[in-house]
């Protein structure tokens, strides 16, 4: 089998031009939503309800992406594309294993997340429960919504996917979440009474707001003043903007009657993620949770800021948007009738494959430095001269939110192999890793990941290191990919890199697998 050295990535690219948020006036999203639950309990262990939820097979069905963001191209080049050739990245890989395959729905919307002594992985309709340290099954697969089972309604008869898990570090608590597609539309949310993703959940359903509004591509991140969320909202098929939530955080760690906060942002916004906590210094206190989006054009992001008051919500804002000015990038796959899909090319009887160009790729991470804070971020782009590759990849780390400004942005990519659909985080070293799905007409859809230390030249990344390489091509799956991957960091050492995303093993139609890797930089320990 060939090593996919992606060339090394074509040695990625990217030249020095940094630059801070444009001075515009803040405006505020409206007034708040006050959402009372619907119901709240707690669960059986985990471990007992999965065997009450039976796993059937179903039909093969597509989860649909629905509409997409509409972002002004700037002429002009990527200035950002690096174009020097760094050393291997500095990493020692530690696991290396399948996850779960396919589940008869496509794309997967891989997620992960790593906690204490487990890693939760969970694809749109099933999850798993893996040791971390060796990576042996304990618990799986398990449908989606046996976390709700015997709680009654549509969380526990819906198994609808976009799955978000994530782990609560300052608690040592697991957060699951899924929505309900169909009329009562609803979010479910179950927080772990341990450490032990296993054990018992205090579960939480929620009817959306306006009872209309059909919640899509949800996104959850930890703060340590509530659960934060977006999602992007719909009536019939029509976009009505952003909603945005705060989840009473205190009060589903307890166990306790909670409610959700919320605002709606209006179209043509689109796409938000919420800022999610890294390491083990939280954010000073009172930090709004900050949330982040590309813009308007192809020269600027929006970060939003997001401020909840549980004894007056009155007092509760979402104001924005800050205009970030970064390099100017080039938009990718904006020629066709459906700007997502339809774009990458992989071999030969494979079908091109959806390169999700028109929103920021979870997660927004998060960190205190103490000295200064630190938000990495990434999306998909078109390359830069010099590369016949359809797609790769744009990154930022974004410092002092409150004002914010570029440290460094690169877009990595490679001679003729297309990278795309990012997952990336930070250490406590302040180490960036970037992982990545790879393909072209001659490499079977792959995974890779590269990377940088603070002694790396700024705004460049090192060299990629392969995770796993294809052997199969994706055929007749209506050209979808993962809407999105994973990239988590162990709370146990604060160094350990989590990444979990798609790739083809054997060829034909809905047919993926999945992939869990784990891996460190040489000089976090």
């Amino acid at each position: 089998m060939a090593t996919l050295r992606l060339q090394k990535l074509g040695r990625l690219v990217l030249p020095m031009i940094i630059a801070g948020a444009v001075s515009v006036p803040f405006a505020h999203a409206g007034s708040v939503r006050v959402i009372q639950e619907v119901k709240h309990d707690v669960s059986l262990p985990l471990r007992d309800m999965a065997k009450m939820v039976q796993v059937p097979t179903h039909p093969n069905r597509e989860i649909e992406l629905r509409s997409h963001a509409v972002i002004r191209q700037l002429p002009g080049e990527d200035t950002a594309v690096q174009r020097e050739v760094l050393p291997d990245v500095s990493t020692i890989n530690l696991l290396n294993f399948d996850g779960q395959a396919a589940d008869s729905v496509a794309p997967p919307d891989t997620e992960g997340a790593v906690g204490g002594n487990q890693y939760v992985q969970w694809v749109n309709l099933r999850y798993n429960v893996y040791d971390k340290t060796t990576g042996a099954l304990v618990l799986g697969p398990v449908l989606g919504n046996a976390f709700w089972s015997g709680f009654g309604g549509t969380c526990q008869t819906s198994n609808s996917g976009d799955p978000i898990v994530v782990y609560d570090k300052a608690a040592q608590r697991w957060f699951v979440s899924q929505p309900v597609f169909t009329t009562p539309y609803m979010y479910c949310i179950a927080v772990s009474t341990s450490s032990d993703a296993t054990g018992s959940y205090n579960r939480y359903a929620f009817a959306t707001t306006p009872a209309n509004d059909f919640p899509d591509y949800p996104k959850w991140a930890v703060w340590p003043d509530a659960y934060y969320s977006s999602v992007n909202e719909f009536i019939g098929n029509s976009h009505d903007g952003v909603g945005v939530c705060a989840a009473d955080r205190a009060s589903m760690l307890a166990g306790n009657k909670a409610t959700l906060q919320c605002f709606n942002v209006p179209s043509p916004n689109f796409g938000f993620l919420p800022s999610d906590v890294d390491g083990n210094t939280p954010p000073p206190a009172g930090s709004p949770n900050y949330y982040i989006s590309l813009g308007s054009d192809t020269s600027h992001l929006n970060m939003w800021a997001f401020h909840v008051d549980w004894n007056n919500p009155a007092n509760s804002t979402f104001s924005g948007p800050k205009a970030i000015r970064v390099p100017n990038y080039t938009l990718i796959c904006v020629n066709g009738p459906d700007e997502n899909r339809s774009c990458i090319p992989q071999p030969s009887p494979g079908e091109k494959l959806a390169s999700i160009p028109n929103r920021m790729m979870y997660r927004f991470a998060y960190r205190n430095f103490g000295d200064h804070e630190s938000l990495v971020a990434a999306h998909t782009v078109k390359p830069g001269n010099g590369s016949t590759a359809v797609a790769a990849v744009r990154w930022y780390e974004i410092q002092n939110p409150k004002a914010p400004v570029v440290a460094q942005a690169g877009t990595v990519q490679h001679a003729s192999i297309s990278v795309w659909l990012p997952g990336i985080a930070m250490d406590k070293n302040g180490d960036i890793a970037l992982g990545v799905s790879a393909a072209s007409p001659t490499v079977d859809p792959s995974v890779a990941y590269l990377g940088r230390t603070p002694s790396d030249p700024k705004n460049k990344m090192e060299s990629p290191k392969t995770v796993v390489v294809g052997t199969g091509v994706q055929q007749n799956t209506s050209n979808r990919w993962g809407d999105y991957s994973a990239m988590q960091i162990d709370p146990a050492d604060d160094c350990t890199f989590w990444f979990t995303t798609e790739y083809i093993k054997t060829s034909g139609s809905f047919r993926w697998s999945t992939r869990i890797n784990s891996f460190k930089f040489k000089n976090c320990q």
